[in-house]
């Protein structure tokens, strides 16, 4: 179903919140990348030494919603955790709005396997806690909502959605006054009870990640 929907969005101009993904966005965009691949890789597969998450299973308009968060202060400001700091500090480099959106587009539009698991839980309960916390905006399966800026999660790193509930329930992240989306991720990572329901959950999400 992922390759289905890359092939439609190939053939397609998105338009969303003004930006423009192009449909050739390796062309567009794979200059822009070339500031990205030291870290997060050639396919954007991602380097846990380097602290850089896997990103190709992400949709565009989250890319571009995030690097645009980056370049503003709302992620990566003062308070955030050393590697948004330094992700704020490359976000600053890309020199316009269409930059955003055709490197975006271009990440989105690479593709390799989902990272081995690193992290053990209990993948039944954490389904649970996920169908009962989180589904309702981040899709069944994790597969995101763009309509609720909800990305997608399954395909996610698991140690680095581990280490961004982290963020989110120390104030590293969606501390920021005018970060709303963060601030309503902030108030639900809050919610799971303890660290054991942080790595059920994304035990489960890793689980349903590996059937994708």
């Amino acid at each position: 179903m992922r390759n289905v929907q890359k092939v439609i969005s190939g053939l397609c101009l998105m338009f969303v919140g003004g930006a423009v993904y192009a449909a050739d966005a390796s062309t567009a965009g794979n200059a822009h990348y070339a500031t990205c691949v030291a870290c997060h890789g050639d396919n954007a597969q991602g380097d846990r030494a380097m602290g850089a998450p896997r990103l190709n299973h992400l949709q565009a308009v989250y890319i571009d919603a995030q690097l645009r968060k980056f370049r503003s202060g709302l992620r990566g400001g003062e308070g955030a955790t050393d590697a948004a700091k330094q992700m704020a500090a490359m976000a600053a480099v890309l020199p316009d709005e269409q930059a955003i959106a055709d490197v975006s587009a271009y990440i989105a539009s690479l593709d390799s396997e989902a990272s081995a698991a690193t992290i053990e839980g209990d993948v039944a309960l954490g389904g649970d806690y996920y169908n009962q916390f989180c589904g309702a905006c981040h899709g069944a399966a994790g597969v995101g909502n763009p309509a609720l800026n909800s990305p997608r999660l399954a395909g996610s790193d698991d140690w680095y959605l581990e280490a961004q509930i982290h963020a989110f329930r120390a104030g590293q992240r969606g501390a920021h006054a005018d970060d709303r989306t963060g601030r309503q991720m902030r108030a639900m990572a809050a919610i799971l009870p303890n660290e054991q329901a942080i790595r059920d959950v994304v035990a489960y999400l890793h689980s349903v990640s590996q059937q994708d």
